[in-house]
C-alpha cells in the first residue's frame, strides 16, 4: 500500500527529515514519480485514487496468491481507509459499533473514525486499545482534510514513513518503496502509536507520555531519519476530556 499527503495537509515530526537526503546518491522523489514506480511494479493489479494536490492513495490487490497479510481498501462518505492485517475481535467490535457481521476491518476503522470525529464518546487511544490483532491502517478524511494512521502493538504488520522531494509525507508497508522514494528521510512507523494530522504522533498504549526521537544511523554511518519511542519519564500534562459535542481531534497536546 501507498499513501502520500501534501506537506500542507500533514505536519510530521521534524526528526523524520534528514539533511543527508540532499547529498545522498539516491535522491528523494516527487509524488508523481513515487506513484508511477509503485504502479509499474504490478500494473495489472494496482489501484490508485488521487485527491488533487492534497493526497493520493494506492494499493496493489492480492490477486490469487496467498497473501502475507490481508490488505483492504474502502471508502464511505468521503472517508477512505487502507487496512493491513486482521483483528481477532472483529465480530465483537462490529457489534459494539452496530455494524453487520460481514463488515470487514477497513469498514470498521472508518466507522470508528467517524464516531470519534463526530461524537467522541471516549479518546482515540481507547478505541485503538480495544483492537486485538496485528494491524496497521491509514485513514484519509477528504471532507475534513484530516489524516489518521496507526500501527498495532503486535508484531506482524509494519508501516514505514518518510519525506518526499517536495516535503510530502509518504506512508507504505513496503520498506523498499520508502527507501526508493525518500532517500535518507524515512523511519519505521512506531508500533502501538497513532498519528493525527492535527494532534501529531502519540502512543496509544501510553497516551500520557511524550514521544522522543532517537537518531537512526544507517550502514553508511549517515543519520537516516529517527526512531520514535515512548519517553516513560515524561508526561503530557492532562489528557483531554472529549464530550459528545466536541471534535475528538481538537483536544490534547502535540508530541
Amino acid at each position: 500500500m501507498l499513501a502520500i499527503f501534501n506537506k500542507g495537509l500533514v505536519n510530521p515530526p521534524q526528526e523524520l527529515y534528514s539533511p543527508a537526503s540532499l547529498c545522498s546518491s539516491r535522491k528523494p522523489k516527487l509524488p508523481e514519480e513515487i506513484v508511477k514506480d509503485f504502479v509499474s511494479s504490478n500494473p495489472s493489479n494496482a489501484f490508485t485514487m488521487s485527491f488533487g494536490d492534497s493526497a493520493l492513495l494506492a494499493c496493489i490487490s492480492q490477486g490469487n496468491s496467498y497473501p502475507r497479510q490481508q490488505r483492504l481498501f474502502c471508502g464511505l462518505d468521503g472517508i477512505y481507509c487502507i487496512f493491513l492485517g486482521s483483528l481477532n475481535n472483529l465480530c465483537s467490535l462490529n457489534k459494539q459499533y452496530g455494524l453487520s457481521k460481514g463488515t470487514n476491518e477497513a469498514m470498521l476503522i472508518i466507522e470508528a473514525y467517524r464516531t470519534l470525529r463526530d461524537r467522541g464518546p471516549y479518546p482515540a487511544h481507547k478505541v485503538l486499545q480495544d483492537m486485538d490483532g496485528r494491524f496497521g491502517f491509514v485513514v484519509y478524511d477528504s471532507k475534513a482534510g484530516q489524516v489518521f494512521a496507526a500501527l498495532g502493538a503486535n508484531e506482524g504488520a509494519e508501516l514505514f514513513w518518510g519525506i518526499a522531494a517536495d516535503g510530502s509525507v509518504v506512508i507504505s508497508d513496503n520498506l523498499e518503496v520508502i527507501k526508493g522514494s525518500c532517500a535518507k528521510s524515512f523511519a519505521p512507523f512506531p508500533s502501538a502509536c497513532m498519528f493525527h494530522s492535527e494532534q501529531g504522533l502519540m502512543s496509544f498504549e501510553h497516551p500520557s507520555s511524550k514521544m522522543k526521537a532517537l537518531p537512526r544511523i544507517d550502514s553508511e554511518g549517515t543519520m537516516c531519519g529517527a526512531n520514535f519511542k515512548v519517553d516513560v519519564h515524561s508526561r503530557i500534562g492532562s489528557m483531554p476530556r472529549v464530550g459528545s459535542e466536541a471534535n475528538w481531534a481538537l483536544g490534547g497536546s502535540r508530541a
